[in-house]
């Protein structure tokens, strides 16, 4: 799995060769680590050319940073997707030579980075959550209700939504990476997630919707950020899908992560006027024209991390 990823990361070095030697001196996200993005529920590096955060590595490298996407499953549990990008955190130290890296993770992946600097924290100088599944989905719980454990129903759900994930793994391709969007709901179902913040509680609050100081005490700096709205651009079909699965929550979410949740270590800020995909710039950078767009928060982000010696 390894070389896998060597072979593929060495493609990227490639290309972060090219753009870095046609940049100007525009160095403002030129971190001192890499940056690893890290994708969420049934995310991918890129499909046809089509980055899951989309136009933001682009952005970023223009800006002088040396940026990687993770290759990890698009639907298991998050110990499994946490190995799978300890991997890639590895080949991208040996091919680049970096002692560490900063991990920045969307969704589903905030908890996969966050594992990987729990495990191995020496390898890991930075974990940013975006609207990251920090104290569980309240969709998750939604649907984990209305699905009785081992029942006919639950393998008929498990199929379908595995038959996606192996079509999004093997178009993007991540052929071979184990599939189970079972022990993926229940990471992150609110009982899932508190089980896992008690093994892995670097970065996390003592209480819900709290905040803690950046540095954790494995010396790994915590950041996050959300938003809280849903509906941010009317020709943007997928927000009215997101409005309906906001109306499982009781309290501010983008559609999929509310605001409290998606808290780890220092908040920058949790209520931009963005929906969980909007903040990966998606669907295709429709997004908000009332608000920063997300692409130039990830490049602030970066320049934070510089200034901070990441």
């Amino acid at each position: 799995m390894i070389i896998k990823h060597l072979v593929k990361i060495m493609l990227m070095c490639c290309l972060y060769t090219v753009t870095a030697s046609a940049k100007t001196e525009i160095n403002t996200a030129e971190t001192k680590y890499p940056i690893i993005l890290v994708h969420g529920l049934f995310g991918f590096n890129d499909i046809w050319g089509i980055d899951y955060f989309y136009n933001i590595p682009q952005a970023l490298k223009e800006n002088g940073a040396m940026v990687f996407i993770a290759s990890v499953s698009p639907s298991n549990q998050t110990e499994i997707r946490g190995e799978q990008l300890r991997t890639f955190v590895q080949a991208v130290m040996a091919l680049t030579g970096a002692d560490k890296v900063n991990l920045i993770g969307h969704s589903h992946g905030a908890p996969t980075a966050r594992y990987v600097a729990s495990v191995s924290p020496e390898w890991v100088a930075s974990v940013t959550s975006v609207g990251g599944v920090n104290w569980g989905s309240g969709l998750a719980d939604f649907i984990r209700r209305k699905i009785t454990p081992h029942s006919n129903k639950e393998w008929l759900i498990a199929k379908g939504l595995n038959s996606l994930a192996y079509l999004i793994a093997g178009i993007s391709g991540n052929q071979g990476l184990p599939i189970n969007s079972i022990a993926m709901a229940d990471s992150l179902t609110t009982e899932g997630s508190i089980l896992f913040n008690q093994t892995y509680p670097e970065g996390i609050p003592s209480q819900y919707c709290g905040e803690t100081d950046m540095i954790a005490d494995n010396g790994v700096y915590y950041f996050s950020w959300s938003g809280t709205s849903v509906i941010t651009n009317y020709l943007d079909a997928i927000d009215y899908t997101l409005a309906l699965t906001s109306l499982v929550f009781d309290e501010e979410n983008d559609g999929l992560v509310s605001k409290c949740s998606s808290h780890l270590g220092k908040v920058i800020k949790d209520d931009y006027k963005m929906n969980h995909l909007d903040e990966i710039n998606q669907s295709f950078g429709l997004v908000s024209w009332w608000e920063t767009n997300p692409v130039n928060i990830y490049r602030q982000h970066a320049n934070y991390l510089k200034s901070l010696g990441l």
